[in-house]
């Protein structure tokens, strides 16, 4: 009987030892995989004030974007590598909790601060933008329609947020979610840098009133960082209009999300029934809440607003990493070309809403 326990324990023991090894390489594959966009956000983070690029609309979302593409086309294996679950762990469960942070950017006040002509501006640039890109997207361009999704929803809505906060609801496979992502984020950051250049020349054109033109940024511009330096630039009231305005817009991202969730759910079992619930979209609306009702001390709610921020950066350094030139290809240049048309939109009929149609 001695012998027998002697057997068993000779051979199960190199097993477990087997087993725990290759659960540690794992693990550290994993911890690795989740450090290197932390790493990089930490990085981006450090350098936008240091290389003075906030000034020019650049925010550490966009920085750690380009970082991380860098990274990921110099070491191209990183993204069919050992370190991809950790890098969609930061891709779908950091990027959520960033999202929900984010809602501790907004408050009753700034609504009502922007009046119900700031809400009808919002409302009807965002839903004919998320209207035209759906008809170019997919009628015109022939583009799927989860990418036409998510590159209309970042020109409507808030840019690379919105695309990331979207992508989950539209239950792709991971390979696929990266793939139609990084394309629409790379076409959104395009063109919203290309407005910080347009916008003040558009200003000294128009002859517009500081506060007008702000609403005009901010129910136009992709970004909330190029929101911000389009309306320093211009000056006077612009800036602060322009960003109440720009969150009003940014609140229109979860009734968005719940609305995709449905309509996916819909389309897997025709009846409708089994709706998913965006857990982090109706997070971001309650901290929206409890940021308005003052329960959190100042600066608590600084430190979460970072948190979120970094969350986020986070997230799209690892975006980034999965950004690389071949899978860029394969999209085509047709997400560009939506990208460009919906720019376009947003500055003409953007335009005339604001200046003639509800001035």
């Amino acid at each position: 009987m001695i012998w027998i326990k002697i057997i068993c324990f000779t051979n199960v023991t190199p097993c477990f030892k087997m087993l725990s090894n290759s659960l540690d390489k794992h693990m550290k594959k994993t911890l690795c995989g989740i450090g290197t966009p932390f790493m990089l956000a930490a990085l981006a983070t450090v350098a936008l004030p240091a290389l003075g690029l906030a000034r020019y609309g650049i925010s550490s979302l966009t920085l750690a974007m380009f970082a991380g593409a860098l990274v990921g086309n110099v070491v191209p294996g990183l993204s069919a590598g050992p370190l991809v679950p950790g890098f969609r762990f930061v891709q779908r469960r950091v990027l959520r909790l960033g999202v929900m942070l984010y809602g501790l950017n907004l408050s009753v006040a700034q609504i009502v601060s922007a009046g119900s002509r700031g809400i009808w501006i919002d409302l009807l640039m965002v839903c004919s933008t998320l209207g035209l890109g759906w008809l170019i997207g997919t009628r015109l361009l022939g583009l799927d329609r989860e990418t036409t999704l998510l590159a209309s929803a970042g020109s409507a809505i808030c840019g690379a947020a919105a695309i990331v906060a979207t992508a989950p609801a539209l239950k792709m496979n991971e390979q696929r979610e990266v793939a139609a992502t990084a394309s629409a984020v790379a076409a959104v950051i395009v063109f919203g840098t290309v407005a910080i250049f347009v916008y003040p020349a558009l200003y000294g054109w128009l002859g517009s009133d500081p506060a007008g033109f702000g609403a005009y940024i901010g129910s136009t511009v992709h970004e909330v960082a190029q929101v911000v330096a389009i309306g320093n630039l211009i000056g006077g009231d612009a800036e602060q209009v322009a960003v109440i305005v720009k969150m009003l817009r940014v609140v229109m991202l979860v009734p968005f999300v719940l609305f995709v969730g449905s309509r996916m759910a819909a389309r897997s079992d025709g009846q409708g029934l089994s709706v998913p619930v965006p857990w982090f979209a109706l997070g971001f609306l309650a901290l929206a809440g409890v940021n308005s009702l003052h329960w959190i001390p100042p600066s608590a709610t600084e430190g979460l607003k970072l948190l979120g921020t970094f969350c986020l950066t986070a997230a799209m350094a690892a975006l980034g990493i999965d950004t690389n030139i071949g899978r860029l290809r394969q999209s085509g240049l047709k997400v560009f070309v939506l990208g460009l048309l919906l720019f376009v939109h947003l500055l003409v009929v953007g335009g005339a809403v604001n200046f003639w149609l509800l001035p």
